[in-house]
């Protein structure tokens, strides 16, 4: 069974933007299958709303080349009641990653994000890793 993962915005825009880079590997993971990215009707509208920030200068054309790089490897997930007891991401905006991951029973949340990363210590379930942790824990899978 392929790892299930929840990526963050800011490991997705870097794949996508940065393919040819120390990146492309995180792209061709899920375009080989070897994960099944995991998305919510939210992280979605955030990662088109993030790739339509002028400081990435990319057309409309661009931005939706970009998404069908991804949208069509990823599983979609309908965000049912949010378990009680989660930690509160600093963050109120990254707080979506974590409800998902959880919801979605997924195998790790990867995350550049510090505020996601300040709960890396004590929140397990599923657990949190930087992109660096994921491509060494993926390699052993």
């Amino acid at each position: 069974m392929k790892p299930r993962v929840v990526l963050d915005t800011n490991c997705l825009v870097s794949a996508l933007l940065f393919s040819k880079q120390p990146l492309a590997w995180l792209r061709h993971s899920w375009q080989n299958g070897d994960i099944i990215p995991l998305a919510s009707k939210e992280t979605v509208s955030e990662l088109i709303r993030v790739l339509a920030y002028p400081k990435f200068k990319l057309t409309r054309d661009e931005q939706e080349l970009l998404l069908a790089d991804f949208l069509p490897y990823v599983e979609t997930v309908k965000m049912g009641k949010v378990p009680e007891g989660l930690p509160i991401i600093r963050d109120s905006k990254d707080q979506m990653f974590l409800n998902l991951a959880v919801v979605a029973k997924a195998d790790v949340l990867v995350s550049g994000d510090e505020d996601i990363l300040t709960i890396q210590a004590i929140f397990h379930t599923p657990p949190i890793m930087r992109l660096t942790e994921f491509k060494t824990w993926l390699s052993n899978v």
